[in-house]
């Protein structure tokens, strides 16, 4: 438990207290100058690095610690060795490693090594011209003239070292011109027995004279404060010891362990520098960041920062570092150049410094905190190929202010006015043949179902609502399958009447005074409902926010859109239709007044055409501009049905009232009649044979 402080002992090894209980040192461990050296490395981008060491704990264990601390901070170890203790300038063994430091082409080089191997090392540098680098220089290296001394040694590049930070040693110089100045006469030989090279006060055998005193260098005099800092730390602790601080000390016997002990709570100041010791027996002075200067052949360093203990701290002053290069520019010391913005990195081979650059797929994004990996974009954002950031997804629905929008709700209106109108000249002229002909008060109920119809279109504007939903289609459905129905008994009506009532009268009979026509619109409009009623029930079409169709919308929508309950209720009005189609072709010999058939083929044409054209672009296209195919296709389908039945009507009201009289109406009959006597005498009349 002898009490042990070094001043220049720095292996990590030291600070194990299994190991060594009793060492204590005035040096910082090589721990912190690890860590200082790979905050050097960051705070300059470098992440491509060669790392050298020398044969023993210190290089050794210097290189280990560098590596395992680099490595997780994003640093790479491109190429790794130690200079073998019986290293010489080049040997085979150096000649083969500046060939792998020239091969693996790394700017920065770290050289954790004692003096001696570091200059076997850059003499081998020097011989083999392996120039134009950055060498990082660890503490025991960095100022020491027996490496500046080198041959050549100024062309190998840029030397950036970790030093201890420089105090002197207050009248030492003064002390020792004043020793030598106090000499008289010759020096003369030492006494027998006298301890001369250890014994400052042993005059008889000095031989310095003050011309040819030795100076100590930068390196030597912080060694020289680091023993200063020892002997006072000793000196403190035997104080409080003995107990001098009472003015006397005692002669009681001390023990290596009780000193040890002392040392250990020292706390003191030393020419503005406190002197205490750790748990691990380790004094924290600082560090200096330095950068060797040459001035023609003369070598000097410059202190270009500094480095704070526990924790480390490192701050560098980069406009004073002078670098190699003709543009005074830092240089590189990357395997791959950083990715542009929007790529992310492969990592290609055992290092991951070196990679490849591949961009984000649509959808995704870099995030700086992780490199390798392109993160997806949240539920509301969108991110083109390639894309440092997420943005927001535009929301987008059929708005009552566009453009499209505006034609639409303006064709809409003009239907619905339209249908007004009729309704009101229609009442007008409420018994008159025309309006007679075309069905009398059921005309009232298909043009209340056509506006309802056409009235459900406004639910398609706007940001989708629950009742819009609900209402858009299935309105719209039960509004035209009221209108087929009240079309498909009318044409019927005047087929049987025309041709069926004189040879069936029991049979239209029971159906006239049965209301047969009432019967069938209202039945078939309650299917159409119940049809309507499932549909809501079991594919409920509620608002939703689709994300699929675009990669940068959301689209404000209606669900269920072409559901099976959508389809059910199409198919039903598809059946009315053709219905129609089947009565009105019957009736297509009727008289010309109650002939129907071109005019309902017309509408029905309309309904096929702009439903076929639906389902196509449905199928094909799900953007934002399908609700406007869904109501070009029913504004079509009303607007068919109200041109092809209606306007006809209206014309003869209107335009020729000489049409729209009983006798006109009645000849029309008669001509009918006259047709059918001379068809049916044309069938019976007998073939005259010839001759």
């Amino acid at each position: 438990m002898m009490p042990l402080i070094s001043y220049e002992a720095s292996s990590m090894i030291l600070g194990s207290k299994a190991q060594y209980p009793s060492f204590l040192r005035t040096i910082p461990s090589d721990k912190y100058q690890v860590e200082v050296m790979v905050q050097l490395l960051q705070s300059f981008g470098w992440v491509w690095i060669s790392l050298i060491g020398s044969y023993g704990y210190y290089g050794q264990l210097g290189v280990q610690a560098l590596e395992e601390l680099a490595t997780p901070r994003g640093i790479c170890i491109a190429y790794k060795d130690i200079v073998p203790f019986s290293a010489q300038v080049g040997d085979p063994r150096m000649q083969s490693m500046m060939h792998h430091l020239a091969q693996v082409k790394t700017t920065v080089v770290v050289v954790f090594s004692n003096r001696h191997l570091a200059g076997v090392f850059f003499q081998t540098v020097v011989l083999t011209n392996l120039t134009s680098k950055v060498w990082i220089a660890s503490e025991d290296w960095a100022i020491s003239t027996h490496i500046t001394q080198v041959p050549g040694i100024q062309g190998i590049g840029m030397v950036l070292g970790v030093a201890i930070q420089q105090r002197s040693v207050r009248g030492l110089k003064a002390f020792e011109e004043a020793y030598i100045k106090a000499e008289k006469g010759a020096p003369r030989p030492c006494p027998e027995g006298s301890r001369c090279n250890t014994n400052q006060l042993c005059r008889d055998c000095h031989t310095f004279m003050v011309h040819s005193m030795p100076r100590l260098g930068a390196f030597s005099g912080s060694a020289a404060y680091n023993v200063y800092k020892a002997v006072y730390a000793v000196a403190h602790s035997l104080h409080q010891l003995l107990g001098c601080s009472s003015g006397t000390c005692s002669r009681g016997p001390v023990y290596p362990w009780q000193l040890l002990q002392q040392i250990y709570k020292v706390n003191f100041l030393l020419q503005k520098d406190t002197v205490t010791f750790d748990d691990y027996g380790d004094s924290l002075s600082d560090y200096n960041i330095i950068a060797w200067d040459w001035i023609g052949p003369k070598w000097t360093f410059k202190v270009i920062g500094s480095a704070s203990l526990s924790p480390v701290q490192l701050h560098i002053n980069k406009s004073k570092i002078q670098w190699h290069g003709k543009k005074n520019e830092v240089p590189t010391s990357v395997c791959t150049r950083d990715c542009i913005e929007g790529h992310h990195r492969v990592v290609m081979g055992p290092h991951h410094c070196c990679f490849e650059c591949v961009p984000c797929e649509a959808g995704t994004f870099l995030n700086k905190s992780d490199l390798h990996l392109c993160q997806p974009c949240g539920k509301e954002e969108w991110a083109p190929e390639a894309s440092p950031a997420c943005f927001p997804r535009t929301v987008v629905f059929l708005s009552w202010h566009e453009p499209i929008s505006l034609l639409l709700l303006a064709a809409n209106t003009l239907l619905l006015l339209l249908l007004v109108g009729t309704a009101g000249l229609f009442a007008w002229h409420l018994h008159t043949p025309v309006v007679r002909s075309a069905g009398g008060r059921l005309c009232f109920l298909m043009l209340g179902s056509l506006g309802s119809g056409s009235c459900s279109f406004y639910s398609f504007f706007g940001e989708p609502t629950v009742p819009a939903c609900l209402l858009r289609q299935p309105l719209f459905s039960l509004s035209f399958a009221i209108f087929l129905s009240c079309l498909t008994i009318r044409s019927f009506q005047l087929v049987i009447i025309f041709k069926f009532s004189t040879k069936v009268p029991t049979s239209y009979h029971t159906w006239a005074q049965n209301h047969g026509a009432g019967l069938f619109v209202i039945v078939s409009s309650m299917v159409h409902l119940l049809i309507c009623l499932i549909w809501l029930v079991v594919w409920t079409p509620l608002p939703t926010r689709e994300y699929q169709r675009s990669r940068d919308l959301v689209m404000l929508e209606c669900t269920q859109a072409n559901s099976v309950g959508f389809l059910l209720a199409f198919t039903h009005n598809t059946l009315l239709s053709v219905s129609t189609f089947t009565c009105s072709y019957l009736g297509k010999e009727l008289p010309e007044n109650y002939n129907e058939a071109k005019c309902v083929t017309f509408s029905l044409l309309l309904y096929f055409v702009s439903w076929i054209t639906f389902f196509t672009m449905s199928s094909v296209y799900q953007g934002r501009y399908l609700a406007v195919v869904n109501v070009l296709a029913g504004l079509t389908t009303l607007s068919g049905g109200f041109g092809g039945y209606f306007l006809p009507k209206c014309y003869v009201i209107l335009c020729r009232p000489d049409l729209n009289n009983t006798q006109h109406f009645q000849a029309s009959i008669q001509d009918y009649t006259r047709r059918l006597e001379s068809a049916r005498l044309g069938e019976a009349e007998p073939e005259v044979p010839e001759g």
